[in-house]
């Protein structure tokens, strides 16, 4: 089915590119910030379990997770803020031009870092609403992997101010930060990307309608280029949620 968006756009709407990682109470589901896997089990009241094969007529389960640390996830200015803002009356429209492109991180004193000249040379001068950013190598160990205390790669501060600078309203990265592991708080490219320059009082021009999503994927066999995205979260009062970006080649 082609659909034709604001007379510019055709895409095949039968073909959607799903980056997201599903949720999962396995070991194959990815974790970091230092918790555990998910957890989707029956309701238990008494006798009665809610799940068919134990005899119910319903399978009704409970599901505990954390947005930030099990998988691919959508999140506003209001996860860095003291004032409570959430995604989902951050977010309101769902469709965006975007640009995919491949980064291979530089090694600077044994981190590895994403930098403003690399996003720069990637972009060559194109403005997408929504920049998607795989890092390279780009190995199926992303799908499962515990980025516990293993330091991932990140992006520099310059990099995430020349992002908001561009125009660049939705970042999309396979890491699960834009900042590095561990820094002291600093959060430094979440508030440049974001234009919050203080976290207690927030400055008039922070980016309100603006997202992160981390812990996406993208198949090798996705080409770098433009697309349509389709970023969905669920109606989350919460300063995040579980997504599911859907990129739509541009015909």
């Amino acid at each position: 089915m082609i659909a034709i968006i604001d007379n510019n756009y055709q895409i095949d709407l039968s073909k959607p590119i799903d980056i997201s990682l599903s949720l999962s109470n396995t070991d194959q589901n990815p974790i970091a910030w230092y918790i555990e896997k998910p957890e989707i089990k029956p309701v238990v009241f008494g006798d009665w379990i809610g799940k068919v094969s134990e005899g119910s007529s319903t399978n009704f389960n409970n599901i505990f997770f954390n947005p930030h640390g099990h998988g691919t996830h959508t999140e506003c200015l209001g996860h860095i803020t003291r004032d409570f803002f959430s995604i989902n009356q951050c977010l309101k429209q769902f469709f965006f031009t975007a640009e995919l492109i491949s980064i291979t991180p530089e090694s600077i004193n044994d981190d590895l870092i994403i930098t403003k000249v690399q996003v720069e040379t990637s972009l060559n001068e194109k403005m997408p609403e929504a920049l998607v950013i795989r890092t390279l190598p780009n190995v199926d160990e992303k799908k499962s992997k515990n980025y516990s205390n293993s330091n991932p790669p990140y992006l520099t501060e310059d990099a995430a101010t020349f992002i908001r600078e561009t125009g660049i309203l939705h970042l999309l990265i396979d890491l699960p930060s834009v900042d590095r592991e561990e820094d002291e708080g600093k959060l430094l490219a979440h508030k440049a990307f974001w234009n919050v320059k203080d976290v207690n009082t927030l400055n008039e021009d922070a980016r309100k309608n603006c997202t992160i999503t981390e812990m996406i994927f993208v198949e090798n066999e996705i080409q770098d280029g433009s697309y349509l995205l389709n970023l969905q979260i669920a109606s989350f009062e919460n300063d995040a949620s579980p997504s599911k970006p859907l990129l739509y080649k541009i015909l």
